[in-house]
């Protein structure tokens, strides 16, 4: 029998009516080592979203550098516009690299995740030109409002460049100021 009264059936249950609740449970049981009351199917589904968390986090700071990289190259009125854009790649950059340097196996399962978050990114750049200060970019660019169909199928940019392409500073490698 279980800490609060629970049998396997009830525990299972309990996993979706108060969740706290049955983590302490499985807890518990694991810690009392009585393995055979636990709720393994529960909790494997668990362990597996545990690490997918990570892998989630560097999809959308991927998604969001993808989609200020794109924006920067493609719809940038003038010199001045875009960079909020920058700040934005460098953050992400800093918290991806921060996520590599905990987890190096984040690396190689991300770069396996580029074209959804590619797609997560033009899902981005659709809602920004709905934005009431971009309905004018987007008849400028597209003559209509965009949908995904409208950018590259295809991630325009590999994942190095992900990681480290600056487009801002074309021109300036020579510059010595």
């Amino acid at each position: 029998m279980l800490t609060k009264g629970f049998n396997k059936e009830e525990l299972k249950k309990l996993y979706d009516k108060d969740f706290i609740l049955w983590v302490e449970e499985n807890l518990k049981l694991l810690k009392d080592r009585q393995f055979d009351l636990v709720d393994w199917e529960h909790l494997l589904e668990e362990i597996e979203d545990m690490g997918n968390r990570h892998l989630d986090s560097v999809i959308s700071f991927m998604a969001i550098i993808l989609e200020h990289l794109y924006k920067w190259e493609n719809f940038r009125e003038n010199e001045k516009m875009g960079n909020g854009w920058i700040r934005s790649i460098g953050n992400g950059r800093i918290e991806i690299l921060r996520l590599f340097d905990r987890y190096p196996s984040l690396r190689v399962k991300s770069y396996n995740e580029m074209e959804y978050a590619w797609k997560d990114a033009k899902r981005r750049l659709v809602k920004w030109f709905k934005d009431p200060e971009n309905i004018h970019l987007a008849k400028k660019y597209f003559g209509k409002m965009p949908t995904e169909k409208d950018f590259p199928e295809k991630c325009p940019y590999t994942f190095e460049q992900i990681l480290d392409y600056e487009p801002w500073l074309k021109g300036l490698e020579d510059y010595e100021g």
